[in-house]
Order: structure tokens, then sequence, then C-alpha cells
């Protein structure tokens, strides 16, 4: 890692799992203070996360985006709204194509397939531990359905996940990459959750996509993340921190790796790194 010197920078760019949310779902009181003193600086932050917008509201309103006019980036890159405005800036949705066929894969494997419509998590089954967690984790209540592909027909579906047991899904995830090479984006946001995306749409993409809407460089942005779809946002970023609870992977894609999200990561890092004067 290469010494870095305390400057300022424009936007910060936080992953909600595993990042600035801790493992018991809340945010600490001390990065929730960094956090709102940074924005009253007129420091920009966004959150970063592969949940659905309407998983993320709670959070939103607790950084208070809403007054500082920061920013949503959902579904792992796929939309961006500004919160101030609720404006949808960008948005990119699944080939229809893709989602039959990852219905019968699915089924197949012993696996449930789960999309988010409106405020709901949309499934076949309702006692799926993986599945209620999703609920739990975006305050989403499940919406049981007979039949998913008609439940979702005419609908403008940003991303689906399979859910199940790591081992097999990690082997699943290795068979969809390569059949659905060039027609989405397949990958493990969790051990057992498999997102599949639309093709080319990975965080880093969606930070660009802001960055050319807000005119600021990337060297002016500080981003946060702990998992494997936070990389390419972790390395396209001006400075990429890697979280302490981060896999050996993402600490090496990072300029500087913090305390854990359980021990205020976030506020070590931003203490090290960022002048708000």
């Amino acid at each position: 890692m290469n010494h870095l010197n305390k400057k300022k920078y424009k936007l910060i760019a936080v992953d909600l799992d595993g990042t600035l949310v801790r493992s018991d779902q809340t945010i600490s009181p001390r990065t929730l203070e960094m956090l709102k003193y940074a924005q009253s600086q007129g420091v920009k932050v966004m959150i970063a996360s592969g949940r659905p917008t309407c998983g993320t509201i709670h959070v939103a309103e607790e950084l208070e985006l809403e007054k500082y006019g920061g920013y949503v980036m959902s579904f792992n890159g796929g939309e961006i709204c500004d919160w101030a405005t609720k404006e949808v800036l960008y948005k990119e949705i699944l080939n229809t194509e893709v989602i039959p066929f990852l219905y019968e894969e699915a089924k197949n494997h012993d696996m449930h397939i789960i999309t988010y419509m409106g405020r709901e998590v949309v499934i076949e089954v309702e006692d799926n531990e993986y599945v209620r967690y999703s609920s739990m984790r975006n305050r989403m209540p499940i919406r049981k359905v007979d039949d998913f592909l008609k439940a979702i027909e005419g609908e403008s579906i940003v991303k689906c996940m399979v859910v199940g047991e790591p081992d097999p899904l990690r082997e699943l995830e290795s068979e969809l990459q390569v059949v659905l090479e060039g027609k989405a984006g397949v990958f493990r946001s969790e051990p057992f959750f498999l997102e599949i995306v639309p093709l080319g749409i990975d965080k880093a993409k969606g930070l660009k996509v802001l960055l050319e809407r807000m005119g600021i460089e990337r060297e002016e942005v500080i981003a946060f993340g702990d998992g494997y779809n936070d990389v390419t946002m972790i390395e396209f970023a001006g400075t990429g921190v890697a979280m302490g609870n981060a896999t050996e992977e993402i600490k090496n894609a990072a300029d500087m790796v913090t305390r854990s999200n359980n021990d205020d990561g976030i506020v070590f890092a931003l203490e090290q790194l960022v002048s708000f004067t």
C-alpha cells in the first residue's frame, strides 16, 4: 500500500452490507455522525449496494441523503437515483430471454429464484432461510406467487437472484458464467446469493456514469467495500478502501485496508485520509 496523504474528496461511495452496516444490521452512531459531518462539509455520499432501491430507503434516511443531495446506486450499479429529487438518473434491465432460463436452472438445481418488484420480494416459496434473510435485510415483505414467470410478465426487471446452499451455488455460478457469457453478469454477493444482472453492469460502471454527470474525477472519490461485487468500484475509485472483514482478494485490490464494519472501519479510514478543511 502506498502512503496516503490527507486530501479533499468530493464523493464517498459506500457499500452497505459488511461495510457501512454492522453484523446486527445497524449503523454505528460514530460512523453515522462522521458521514453526516462529511456531507455538511460539502462531500456527497453515495450508497453503492447490490440491494434493490427500496431495500436502501431506511439507510438513506439515516444518512440524510435527501437533505444533503446524496445518491443511491442499487442493484450493483443497475440503477442510480438522485435521492434529493428521487429522479432515476440511470437504469439497465435484464434481457427478458435470460429470466425463463434462470428459472428452469434454479428449479433443476433445487434452488429458488427471486426478484424485487416495487417494495416486495417476489418468489414461489416463503419458508426459505435465505429469502427471509433478504426480506429482513432489505425491510421488504415477501410476496409468494404461484407462477414466478407469470408474476413478472411485462415488468422491467433489473436483477434476479438464485438462492441456495453455498457449495452447490458456487458450482451453478461457474456454469452460468459460461452459458450466459455475453448475455448477463453472474456473481455471488454472499455465499448463498447468486446475482444475475444486465450485461456489463457493475459498481464501477455505475460510479463512472454518476461521476460524468456530476463533473468530478475518479481521483476525487473514495470508495469502501468488502465483497466481490465491490472490487471494480474499489479499483476504479481514486482511493479504494477494503474493510478489515474483507477477504484477501478484496484487500489486495484496495489502496488501504481499514478496520472491520463492526469496528467503525469507515470512520478510521476517513480520519486517516480525508481533509475537510
